[in-house]
């Protein structure tokens, strides 16, 4: 994808993506390069870190965003190329598989609450629109048990998040990334959300990352998701565990 200056960015529409097909996406071959977890909580201004899930209380959240260490260093360099006023906020990154089990199991309960009609192969797949299936299988992990996906939004200089026109993790169309482009006429506040998802998309395009088209703060790069959007015969991360003294104590012990 061909550099864009800021006002490019600002300008630029986003492209249409189908949704996944989760059947390819998982057929993708992973051959992990073993690369450790960072937190992002390490990383300079003007990224900022808010651990949105443990905030929200989900059991067995991190109180912490870790990413792989080629995702860490594509997200500085995105933040580091926005304009000087605006920031990167990294809302989750590396997820337990309890805690994506848990995101998965309480959205499936209130679309079924909210539409008992719905058939099973239905309420999966409006389930997968916003949570994937929780999965530790070594060939086909979930993107959040990788550490390759992350979850974004832009701040300005005091820290306070921008309008995207949707919250974080709200499950409505309006929170498909191409949205805004999609509509005939905008008020003003639309089509400021508009620009500030545009430049969010650009921004982290041109360090490599893929978008989920159904999420306009999930971005991908390195795992079977973001083979599967850039094209890739094989990616290069596969589920990752926390370097915790127990797992310290277990490979020094054999």
């Amino acid at each position: 994808m061909p550099a864009c200056s800021t006002s490019d960015k600002a300008l630029s529409p986003i492209p249409s993506h189908p949704a996944p097909q989760w059947d390819s996406v998982s057929r993708l071959p992973i051959i992990d390069n073993g690369e450790r977890l960072l937190p992002m909580s390490l990383a300079p201004a003007p990224i900022r870190v808010f651990p949105a899930y443990s905030r929200l209380g989900i059991p067995g959240a991190v109180n912490e965003c870790f990413v792989r260490e080629g995702v860490y260093r594509a997200l500085v360099a995105a933040a580091c190329s926005l304009p000087d006023d605006i920031g990167l906020i990294v809302l989750d990154g590396w997820r337990p598989w309890r805690v994506q089990q848990y995101l998965f199991e309480t959205l499936q309960a209130a679309i079924q609450h909210r539409q008992p009609e719905l058939t099973e192969s239905d309420l999966l797949a409006r389930t997968r629109e916003f949570v994937s299936v929780p999965s530790q299988d070594p060939s086909a992990p979930s993107p959040h048990l990788t550490g390759g996906a992350v979850d974004v939004t832009l701040c300005d200089r005091d820290g306070v998040p921008l309008d995207m026109g949707t919250l974080f993790d709200e499950t409505l169309p309006a929170s498909h990334t191409d949205h805004f482009e999609q509509l005939d006429s905008l008020t003003t506040a639309q089509r400021q959300a508009r620009d500030h998802r545009r430049l969010l998309y650009h921004t982290m395009c041109e360090q490599g990352f893929t978008n989920l088209p159904s999420e306009w703060w999930h971005y991908d790069l390195g795992d079977q998701l973001w083979g599967h959007y850039a094209g890739k015969s094989s990616v290069h991360y596969g589920p990752a565990e926390l370097d915790t003294i127990e797992n310290r104590w277990r490979r020094q012990l054999g």
